[in-house]
């Protein structure tokens, strides 16, 4: 069972993270007990959707899962129930490593978080994800400009930085921003280096 943050404002929209490594003899029994689950999630009040982000290594099958629902109460309901306890259950023999992250929508979404979720390690200090987005984003906004410049040229100017934006966008959501945040971690979440 996962924990829950209480802190979290009953009624803004909230997200699950469920990082899993599946056996790698157990993925397609794992494919389909993903789609299963999704399917049950889907009957439930304030489900607002889910996302599977599958592994790009077949020797080490990370696969992440991020579900969303509308606000903290729906979620709590779907996650104490009944199905969601079979459903799990079914998972026992696929999994061999689970972790869960409950998170409030936002920028929240780009740190890979411990797998400790008490409060002193669930958020990095506001100056540090300001030094870690300069990090992240100045190197991904020269890469863009190197290799989107001579393609854009011709394009409005608007339209340009869209495509910019969205190059920039996609790399920093994976794999750059949970890249440096691994890489960072001990510096990011010092209480949690300390349980």
């Amino acid at each position: 069972m996962p924990t829950l943050m209480q802190n979290s404002p009953s009624s803004e929209p909230i997200t699950l993270v469920i990082s899993e490594v599946v056996q790698p003899d157990r993925i397609q029994e794992y494919e389909d007990w993903t789609r299963g689950i999704n399917h049950a999630a889907q009957q439930f009040e304030g489900f607002l959707g889910v996302e599977v982000i599958r592994p790009r290594d077949h020797i080490y099958p990370e696969y992440v899962v991020i579900v969303k629902f509308d606000n903290y109460v729906h979620l709590r309901i779907w996650l104490t129930s009944s199905l969601y306890r079979q459903w799990m259950a079914k998972s026992r023999y696929l999994i061999s490593k689970r972790s869960h992250q409950q998170l409030p929508n936002g920028i929240e979404l780009w740190f890979t978080l411990p797998t400790d979720s008490s409060p002193t390690s669930s958020q990095p200090a506001y100056y540090k994800k300001v030094i870690l987005g300069v990090l992240a984003v100045y190197p991904l906004i020269l890469l863009a400009n190197v290799l989107l410049n001579p393609i854009l040229s011709g394009l409005p100017s608007l339209l340009g930085l869209l495509i910019s934006v969205t190059f920039v966008s996609a790399l920093l959501t994976y794999p750059v921003m949970p890249w440096l945040t691994k890489i960072l971690r001990s510096w990011l979440y010092p209480a949690a280096q300390r349980h």
